[in-house]
């Protein structure tokens, strides 16, 4: 009998909107190998961008916030896994889990850390050094209470483990680094690439409803494009996204080549027609999908060190991690005007991407690890008398706010 995987949606995957469309879209591919039945349920309105899951196989439901619907939903289909994406969907449903299957494997998807990206966030807000009084708020305490009561959690990103072991004291039994998984750029691919000669443009692209992503695109309005259009008055940079609002339409300007094109129906094309990619983030957390997207596509960057952050490794980044205005322009002039260092840069970021983000490396890494939790559930979980503690306290309370919710909503 095929085992099942409830997974838990905090929005229905855009794979073409957003990273964390892609990554989900990795996860169910993953188990889809084990050939786990998936139901795929999530609150959520869906948007237009939203991938049919159906096409590939997958049920998909909505569920309620809030509802005892999910007990009985939950406890028909009785899942070996249930996978919550981000913290906030395992605090609405986590203990409904619990108390209807209780043996059910608990994994937990940070997507990034939300209390760091929160944190950072403040700290720029307030013109102030990010420090532990930043990374400490209240998110933190709520993200890492979640992290505690599953019996693993995935996280993207290298610098996100050392600061959960580190700062946070977080067992490793708990974590498991599990970055993008990508498949190998191929000497094939690779030679089908336009070249350095056939193409022109920069290009910056991101969902504007992430806020590092706006901010960013503030940043080189403002800041970074005058001094790059002040030595390549003939260029232009594109701007892509899904979400475009008004106040970043606003921001188009033709005759400063400051372009903004919104959604990208491909974003394999628009990449492959640009020359260099700009990504100058402030704030944030995580692996940055359009990094991953301008290296797969061999369009060299130029990033900051919060972009680059987890990205590289110990191997050579796909162009330049510059965090002053000036430095940042004029690597990415560089960049632009220089072939030799162009195909540099974008060599090394296909050593990165076969290096660092091997799909068939780490997804058995992780089937390994679930696969050892299921024959140790009884053992993993003794061990873990933290998130027996936050059981105990946060079902009490999590479980009755919830059923006041649901009754007042009865009323």
């Amino acid at each position: 009998m095929n085992k099942r995987l409830l997974i838990i949606g905090f929005v229905w995957p855009e794979p073409r909107s957003s990273a964390a469309g892609i990554r989900m879209m990795q996860l169910i591919e993953t188990f889809q190998t084990q050939n786990y039945n998936i139901t795929f349920a999530s609150p959520c309105a869906k948007s237009d961008n939203a991938f049919n899951l159906e096409s590939i196989g997958v049920l998909q439901t909505a569920i309620e916030l809030n509802n005892g619907s999910f007990d009985d939903f939950v406890k028909g289909l009785n899942p070996d896994i249930v996978l919550f994406d981000r913290f906030m969907m395992e605090e609405q449903f986590g203990w409904r889990v619990t108390e209807n299957c209780p043996n059910a494997i608990k994994i937990l998807d940070t997507e990034d850390l939300h209390s760091l990206r929160k944190g950072r966030h403040q700290a720029f807000k307030d013109e102030k050094l990010f420090d532990k009084a930043y990374l400490f708020n209240d998110t933190a305490k709520r993200e890492i209470a979640c992290i505690h009561r599953c019996d693993l959690t995935l996280i993207i990103s290298e610098a996100e483990m050392e600061i959960l072991k580190n700062d946070f004291k977080v067992n490793e039994d708990l974590l498991l680094y599990l970055p993008f998984m990508l498949d190998e750029i191929s000497k094939e691919i690779i030679g089908n690439l336009p070249s350095f000669e056939d193409r022109e443009h920069f290009i910056t692209i991101g969902n504007f409803l992430h806020e590092p992503n706006y901010n960013a695109v503030l940043y080189l309005k403002d800041t970074i494009w005058p001094l790059i259009r002040k030595q390549l008055p003939k260029v232009e940079l594109h701007i892509y996204g899904a979400y475009a609002s008004q106040k970043v339409n606003q921001l188009h300007n033709g005759k400063q080549g400051f372009l903004i094109k919104g959604f990208a129906e491909d974003v394999n094309t628009v990449m492959q027609q640009a020359k260099v990619c700009l990504a100058p983030i402030r704030f944030g957390a995580g692996l940055k999908g359009k990094l991953i997207d301008a290296m797969q596509n061999g369009t060299p960057m130029v990033t900051s060190t919060i972009g680059a952050e987890g990205m590289f490794g110990d191997l050579e980044p796909n162009g330049f991690v510059e965090d002053i205005p000036n430095n940042f322009a004029n690597q990415a002039v560089q960049l632009y005007n220089n072939e030799r260092v162009w195909e540099e840069k974008q060599e090394y970021g296909f050593a990165v991407i076969n290096n660092r983000f091997n799909a068939q490396k780490h997804k058995k890494m992780f089937l390994s690890r679930i696969e050892s939790i299921v024959d140790n559930l009884y053992t993993h979980r003794q061990n873990n008398f933290m998130g027996q503690m936050l059981h105990h306290h946060s079902m009490q309370s999590t479980k009755f706010m919830s059923r006041w919710i649901e009754e007042k909503n009865k009323a």
